[in-house]
């Protein structure tokens, strides 16, 4: 039966941007709230934005089907909502023909309404695009469709998606990028000691207050304007994050519960080889698997989903500005392999120093530039 007017809640994503990718939409009824129809599929390898306009499509067709006249898109992907709204430029080619292929279906219905929601409010969706990216990263992902067919055999033997993944030489418009200055926090006496150091709320040293000046100095030498200062709730990163802000021109120091270092559970306070020791099984598990958490903590996989929680609310808040995050080192090292698009092994490769600066622009297509990681020239007198 057809039905007058619908709601769609669509999303996508990709672990890694680009990496194993998938979406999700669900139609309901605007007055009961009923689910009229679902929609997921894992898309192989994509960049969020093209998991995210799949989504929007695969709603759309599904309101198509349902015979409805009247649409109200719901998505938290401010990107798309703004594209498709007409007030955002599609600059990068690659999402050009999905917009085409998404305002095609529009011109199907009488009306059709854009609304940026949060995350929080399009769950269902979400929901069903995470277990897309977690069958497309397993390789359980069913195959593409078929009009889809050549844009995933290129994906497949190119290891990248070439309509989306720009190329190093690229000219970009910085200033439409939001640049991210990611700090490291000071050292502490657990750093200085290298014990796993999470939730406990361990202090900067005298040392450990002398780098976050000296950082401080060196973000007010890379960013002569920022527009937040965005910390972990813990001591460690609000010390360092408070002195930044004095030299940048004093904006509040927010905290984001999301940029919180990875809980270590039962190993919090213990050095590497006492956990070698004490639970040497469970160590070999937690280093084979970004699935695997530390007893009683919490897994890199989902540390990875806050991150990037947070890292999506500072694009859209601060489109074409700078914003300083003041973080630990596995927040900051998950931020940089997904910018990266880097396998797990990176992050047990790389070493991030206390108070080490890196720096990265996100730009409103979903391109990614690293500038810089782990600058510690700022410190060599600390």
């Amino acid at each position: 039966m057809a039905v007058r007017a619908v709601v769609i809640e669509a999303d996508g994503g990709s672990r890694g941007n680009p990496g194993p990718a998938g979406y999700g939409a669900v139609v309901r009824d605007p007055e009961t709230g009923e689910v009229l129809a679902e929609r997921s599929e894992s898309i192989g390898t994509a960049t969020n934005n093209v998991a995210e306009y799949r989504g929007l499509i695969a709603g759309l067709e599904a309101a198509a089907e349902l015979g409805a006249a009247e649409v109200e898109a719901r998505m938290d992907s401010k990107l798309v909502v703004e594209q498709m709204c007409g007030r955002w430029q599609i600059k990068h080619p690659g999402l050009r023909p999905l917009a085409a292929q998404a305002a095609g279906l529009v011109s199907r219905f009488a009306a059709v309404r854009f609304t940026w929601v949060p995350r929080e409010r399009n769950r269902h969706a979400d929901a069903l695009a995470n277990a897309a990216m977690d069958a497309a990263a397993s390789g359980a992902a069913p195959a593409p469709a078929a009009a889809e067919a050549r844009e995933a055999t290129v994906v497949r033997a190119t290891g990248t998606d070439p309509a989306t993944t720009p190329a190093s030489w690229e000219p970009r418009p910085t200033e439409e990028a939001t640049r991210l200055i990611l700090v490291r926090h000071g050292e502490t006496e657990r750093t200085v000691q290298k014990r796993y150091s999470g939730r406990g709320d361990v202090p900067l040293t005298e040392r450990g207050r002398a780098q976050a000046r000296a950082t401080a100095a060196r973000v007010a030498a890379l960013a002569p304007s920022v527009a937040a200062v965005v910390s972990s709730p813990l001591s460690r990163c609000t010390a360092t994050a408070e002195a930044v802000a004095a030299q940048v021109g004093n904006p509040p120091v927010r905290t984001d519960d999301d940029l919180i270092e990875c809980d270590f559970g039962v190993w919090e306070g213990h050095t590497f080889a006492e956990v070698r020791e004490g639970w040497a099984a469970e160590l070999d598990a937690w280093l084979a698997s970004t699935r695997v958490a530390p007893p009683r903590g919490e897994s890199f996989v989902t540390v990875a989903e806050r991150t990037g929680r947070a890292v999506d609310r500072l694009r859209s808040a601060y489109p074409g500005e700078t914003v300083v995050v003041v973080s630990h080192v596995s927040p900051i090292k998950l931020v940089l392999r997904d910018a990266l698009a880097a396998g797990d092994a990176f992050l047990h490769r790389l070493y991030l120093d206390t108070a080490g600066i890196s720096v990265l622009d996100l730009y409103p297509d979903g391109g990614v530039a690293v500038r810089s990681v782990n600058d510690t020239s700022h410190l060599t007198d600390v």
